[in-house]
């Protein structure tokens, strides 16, 4: 393993405890505390997918760092595919929570935007990763 995919994948697990706390108060919250902040239906069901992607997402950043090492990318390309996983994991769960975020929202606020570009990032760092897989003959 190389030392900027350890570097990366710290930096990744760093992020971690943050989805866990997120964990944490969404359990608080669907078990009926913090009804102070009086959320509905809609905004749980949006955090609850900004959490989910959080998760999943710095799953696959970790396993794509490791791919990273072993696919025939330019510099560039591989520094944009080392980011872009996690950078779409906080795009995509930043555009979900914003989307919801404020006083009985029912509908996604311009925030959504982030979900968006985050997909995009996603996309790009996918389509750039397993072509470069493909591409090495090694």
């Amino acid at each position: 393993m190389t030392y900027i995919t350890k570097l990366m994948c710290g930096i990744i697990l760093l992020t971690v405890p943050t989805i866990q706390y997120g964990g944490y108060f969404l359990l608080q919250l669907l078990a009926g505390k913090h009804t102070e902040m009086g959320l509905n239906t809609f905004q749980k069901s949006m955090f609850r997918a900004g959490h989910a992607h959080a998760g999943v997402i710095v799953i696959l950043s970790l396993i794509a760092q490791i791919l990273v090492d072993y696919a025939a990318l330019p510099k560039a390309l591989e520094w944009w595919v080392r980011i872009g996983f996690p950078l779409s994991a906080i795009l995509i769960s930043g555009g979900f929570f914003g989307a919801a975020a404020g006083k009985q929202v029912t509908k996604p606020t311009p925030l959504i935007w982030l979900l968006y570009v985050g997909a995009i990032v996603l996309l790009i760092s996918l389509l750039s990763l397993g072509i470069g897989l493909i591409r090495n003959n090694g």
